[in-house]
Order: structure tokens, then sequence, then C-alpha cells
């Protein structure tokens, strides 16, 4: 077991949506970029959906999320876990971001949408309690995991659909 880090949000000030995952796998830790693993179809979920190009370099890709008013981040600042599965974290080890002072920074956040279920399930358990009046519309997005086996069209759909984009 080791204890693993999230990265700083991908945002600007004028972010809409909010994507959360629940931490970076150990490909992304490695790479020090949001969803690096090749068979992660994070990016191109995305990048069909506000119509930029998958492949670009990674700065790119990121300043294509910012200009779309799209933010990344995690639920969770560090936890202990053996390998990249969220089944891996151990229970008690969660540690969450400050979300108080993103929310405050990010003050046109309209929607936050989940990427997989135990971001869902952190923020809900962890931030949500202390959140305190603010209210946000949320969506549960089906996971760019290449653990989470529905075909990548579906993930479009289904995105596309949750993230009210046209």
């Amino acid at each position: 077991m080791s204890i693993v880090t999230s990265f700083s949000p991908i945002s600007n000030k004028s972010a809409q949506v909010l994507i959360l995952g629940s931490m970076p796998g150990l490909a992304s830790l490695k790479a020090n970029q949001y969803y690096a693993h090749p068979r992660n179809s994070f990016w191109r979920i995305v990048a069909d959906i506000y119509g930029f190009n998958a492949e670009s370099e990674y700065n790119i890709r990121v300043q294509n999320l910012k200009v779309s008013g799209i933010a990344v981040w995690d639920v969770l600042q560090s936890c202990e876990r053996s390998g990249s599965l969220d089944s891996a974290i151990i229970s008690g080890s969660r540690i969450c971001n400050d979300f108080e002072l993103f929310f405050e920074q990010h003050p046109h956040i309209k929607l936050i949408a989940f990427n997989g279920s135990e971001a869902e399930k952190s923020f809900n358990q962890f931030i949500l309690p202390k959140m305190g009046l603010r209210e946000f519309n949320y969506s549960r997005l089906p996971s760019s995991s290449p653990a989470h086996t529905q075909a990548l069209e579906q993930k479009i759909a289904a995105w596309r659909k949750s993230l009210l984009v046209d």
C-alpha cells in the first residue's frame, strides 16, 4: 500500500462545469497528467463533445477544456491505495480536496459531474454535508476508466446528455 496524492485542478474562474474523478491512477500519477492511461476514454469523450483533437499535446487539451468552461479535479486530495482501482482505496484513508475554497474561487460552477461512482460516493459522504446552502446540479457519468466496459459511443452519448451539450 502507498499514499497517493492528486493534482491541482484544471480550471479557470469562468468554468461552469466541474468534472470530478476520485483519484488519479498510476499511469496518470507517473505522467503527472489527468487521465493519462492510454485506454482511459476521458480525452476521447470530451474532445468529441467539445470539438478538439484528443491526440493533441496535453497542455493543448487542458487549454481546450478551459476554453470550453470545463474544470477537472478529484474529490480526494490523498488516500492509501495499491494499484489504480478505486476499490483498492483503504477505508479511512480518504482525505478530500478543499472544495469550499474551490467554489469560492469558481463562482460560476453550475454542474458537478462525477466520472464514476467512487467520486460521487466520496463527494456525497465527505463534501456535500459541509457545503451549506449552495446549490448545484449533479450528474453521475459513466466512468471513463478502462475498467468500465461500456462502449465508447455509449459513454460519449451519456456524457453529452449529462453535460447538456447538443
